[in-house]
């Protein structure tokens, strides 16, 4: 195919819902539930779900702030591939979000070091 020419948008998607929402969460660490519903085009309650999965895996700290939730990710737990690689979520977000990060998405994915 040549280069310029556009495709129609296939009938699924790449990432998971939970990927999705994890997308959400860095880009924003207090996000509402009711935004993630939106932004990942799910329920409230499947956003809630999925929030519960993510924290009860250890992939977030979820600490109340008011009347809102503050997300923290723990970007240097390992993620499952179907390939066996050693890979951190911090390592995948990075590839995945946009490299002009805002303050929110900085405090949300703290930066890690690894030995060498």
């Amino acid at each position: 195919m040549a280069l310029g020419t556009l495709r129609a948008v296939p009938p699924f998607g790449f990432l998971t819902n939970h990927g999705l929402a994890l997308l959400c969460i860095a880009a924003d660490p207090e996000i509402r539930i009711r935004d993630i519903a939106a932004h990942v085009q799910i329920t409230e309650r499947a956003a809630q779900r999925i929030v519960a999965d993510l924290v009860r895996a250890g992939y977030l700290d979820r600490q109340r702030v008011g009347r809102r939730n503050r997300y923290t990710i723990q970007v240097s737990l390992p993620i499952s591939l179907p390939a066996q690689r050693d890979i951190d979520l911090n390592s995948l977000l990075n590839v995945l979000l946009p490299t002009a990060s805002s303050a929110q998405r900085k405090h949300a994915m703290p930066t890690t070091t690894k030995a060498a």
